[in-house]
């Protein structure tokens, strides 16, 4: 029996929390950071809020070695997305970057075909031919004809999906591990905060071998940071996780579709994203194919996004 008041504050939380992640690649152009350095801090202040909303309200759990070690994979892959993704909001802007990046679509639903056995139907190949039509209007038909930089860009995107899908397919390897063989469950932000800060090593790592400067240049990048880690990753987290247990799945996967529709708007708005009556119809296109090919996915792997 459902109760409609709890349906209406689900939906109410996933379109919240949808719309705040369409924000963060705004949020990465203004910051105005490196890539890797943006990333960084964005990490490191994400991990560190969860681990002290753990601490807080007395969830933390002790992990099994193992999980330690299994953590090392969605931290790396995570961190791998967002020098990867960072960079392509640099090159092509956030709208674009981020709607590339909602690739990891497919990625997730050829993992559920290889780890997990399950058949890809007509929905998903309807899909892929829908997101590729609109990507195809996006770019205009030319490819060859736009700058070598701005194709990278689109190549960084599409690679960002990739790793996405990694990432959310070692979170629920490192979920299964800490709870298997105990009657404790490791809350998610406990295992999140561990990935974030694993991540933010990594990302640290990966800026001291580029020679980067980790100081914020100033006040102003310094709260664009702290709200893109709290607001754009925490926040929007919790809000969609939260809203996912009472809503369809078709629902989810349209409303998480705002994301990109989102940011898209944002860098036309507020960017002066230049934008034809054709990349619309382009833009409509690929939502409504990674929206066809997320259906049957999401019944069995739901994940959060960017």
């Amino acid at each position: 029996m459902h109760d409609p008041k709890a349906d209406r504050g689900a939906l109410l939380c996933m379109l919240a929390g949808a719309a705040l992640i369409g924000t963060n690649g705004l949020m990465v152009r203004l910051a105005g950071t490196p890539p890797t350095i943006s990333a960084f801090w964005r990490m490191l202040f994400a991990g560190v809020l969860l681990l002290a909303f753990v601490f807080a309200t007395r969830r933390w759990q002790r992990l099994p070695p193992r999980v330690w070690a299994w953590v090392l994979l969605p931290a790396a892959a995570f961190a791998v997305d967002l020098w990867l993704w960072h960079r392509s909001i640099l090159l092509i802007g956030p709208g674009l970057a981020t709607l590339l990046a909602n690739a990891q679509v497919f990625f997730m639903a050829l993992a559920g075909v290889v780890f997990y056995r399950e058949w890809l139907g007509p929905r998903f190949v309807g899909g892929i031919v829908l997101t590729f039509v609109g990507l195809w209007l996006l770019l205009g038909g030319g490819w060859a004809s736009l700058p070598a930089e701005y194709r990278w860009g689109v190549w960084l995107g599409l690679a960002t999906g990739l790793c996405y899908a990694v990432y959310n397919l070692g979170l629920k390897r490192v979920q299964q591990e800490a709870t298997s063989g105990s009657k404790a469950t490791a809350p998610i932000e406990q295992v999140l905060a561990l990935a974030s800060l694993g991540c933010a090593l990594l990302l640290g790592l990966a800026g001291w071998a580029e020679g980067a400067v980790f100081a914020i240049p100033s006040w102003r990048s310094f709260w664009i940071l702290l709200v893109l880690a709290a607001v754009g990753h925490c926040l929007s987290w919790v809000l969609i996780s939260r809203a996912m247990q009472h809503l369809r799945v078709a629902v989810i996967g349209l409303l998480l579709l705002l994301q990109p529709i989102v940011a898209f708007l944002l860098d036309v708005a507020l960017l002066d994203r230049a934008t034809t009556p054709r990349e619309w119809l382009g833009l409509a296109f690929s939502l409504a194919g990674i929206f066809l090919a997320s259906l049957k996915r999401r019944s069995r792997l739901p994940e959060t996004a960017t």
